[in-house]
């Protein structure tokens, strides 16, 4: 008879786990037959000696099947999601997910909150006054029917295993184990239902994932287990070296959203947001033509269309006045010359610090809170000039973001850099 002291020996000793203990351990977790202590036990073995292809394919398997998976057989246009490992400025979500639905697909954009030094898409949009995130299942349906394009926070029926397993990980550091981060996230987005699925797996200080070698190797883990469950899932790696775009926050990141849907968005964030794009329409089988192509439906406005149509859906105003700081302040440039670098981690610390992010789930976040950057590697400074604005609502939060901003910029006499494309490679299945 199996039982969660034997998984945990056999794991712990290097043995691999057959399908029927994976299935079992699920199941009898599900029931409260495997206690918390024994669960967590088990993470931490797998983190230290992983999980085979076999083995990560049932345990995937086995998260999804502890609850619900949504239909979207309905919606009536073929199914593409995506989904980021997070960063620095990443409001890529606000932007593709209207465009590509503006080029003939449905996006059902599951999306989650931040945590830490990286922003989420949730805590983003609920700046808009009015956004609702929590939709029902039928309700998710119905505004990816009408609008093409639905963001909002997963359900609880959605892989609930994932949801305890997560909390263990985050208390008995077992998060950083490739096996499980990619089960936790690929089973979440199985069980949304999409037909294809792209990966934005960033790159760098910023990043989850902070080498290539790592990056590269969950990036392929997830394609992996997306095609063995029928979904065609591509990945992109970019990088998070630099905060993506100008804007870091909740509002401020709204507001560079809208003006990328304008035509007028910075060239690192467009180039990754067209990238993805181009995946996402690709493996949904719309691509060659003008209804097809991105950059025609940001030129023609059929993509902030479809922006406003999916924030009046979800019950927001995308006239409505966004919130506003009441407190700003600058940092200025160290010396003069080119600006080399500007430390996606620290300049995340920093707008975290202002209030932009939380430390725990259930801690709030100001909706107006964050950081504009005024200059990006690359570009010519002088001594003094104010390289970030600084927002917070309140003024005793500049000091812990100043301080988390020390040595985080970098001028050299010799330039101008070289440009660095943000976007590495794609990757593809085996």
């Amino acid at each position: 008879m199996t039982d969660a002291v034997s998984l945990i020996r056999a794991k712990r000793d290097g043995q691999r786990l057959d399908d029927d203990d994976i299935n079992w351990l699920f199941q009898a977790y599900a029931r409260h037959e495997v206690a918390d202590e024994q669960m967590s036990a088990l993470l931490m073995a797998i983190y230290f000696r992983g999980l085979d292809p076999a083995e990560l394919r049932t345990w995937t398997a086995a998260m999804i099947a502890s609850g619900d998976r949504l239909d979207l057989s309905s919606v009536g246009r073929p199914t593409v999601d995506k989904h980021s490992t997070g960063g620095v400025g990443d409001k890529v979500s606000l932007i593709l997910a209207p465009l590509v639905a503006a080029c003939g697909a449905a996006v059902p954009q599951l999306s989650g909150r931040g945590l830490g030094h990286t922003g989420g898409t949730l805590d983003k949009l609920e700046s808009i006054p009015g956004f609702r995130a929590g939709l029902t299942p039928d309700e998710t349906l119905a505004v990816l029917a009408s609008v093409g394009c639905v963001i909002c926070a997963a359900g609880s029926g959605l892989a609930p295993a994932d949801r305890r397993l997560y909390a263990l990980r985050d208390v008995t550091g077992t998060v950083e184990s490739i096996p499980l981060i990619a089960s936790s996230i690929m089973s979440k987005k199985i069980a949304e239902g999409t037909s294809a699925l792209v990966l934005d797996v960033k790159v760098g200080s910023g990043a989850f994932m902070t080498s290539y070698e790592r990056a590269r190797e969950l990036a392929e883990t997830m394609v992996a287990l997306g095609e063995e469950h029928g979904v065609r899932t591509r990945a992109l790696l970019t990088r998070m070296d630099v905060p993506l775009g100008r804007a870091v926050g909740n509002a401020v990141e709204v507001e560079e959203s809208v003006q990328a849907l304008q035509g007028h968005g910075p060239d690192d964030l467009m180039e990754v947001t067209l990238a993805l794009a181009r995946q996402m329409l690709a493996l949904a089988g719309i691509a060659g033509d003008t209804a097809g192509d991105p950059a025609a439906a940001i030129a023609d406005g059929r993509a902030l269309a479809a922006y406003r149509a999916m924030v009046r859906a979800q019950g927001g105003d995308p006239d409505a006045a966004l919130p506003q700081a009441a407190h700003t302040q600058v940092w200025p440039a160290p010396a003069s010359g080119w600006l080399t670098s500007l430390d996606a981690l620290a300049v995340g610390i920093a707008a975290w610090r202002l209030g932009a992010g939380r430390a725990r789930k259930e801690d709030d976040v100001s909706a107006s809170a964050g950081i504009i950057c005024l200059a990006k590697p690359g570009e010519a400074v002088q001594a003094g000039q104010p390289l970030l604005e600084l927002r917070a609502d309140e003024p005793e939060r500049f000091g812990p973001a100043l301080a988390a901003l020390e040595g985080a910029a970098a001028v050299s006499d010799q330039g101008p850099p070289p440009p660095i494309s943000p976007v590495i490679e794609e990757v593809g299945p085996a």
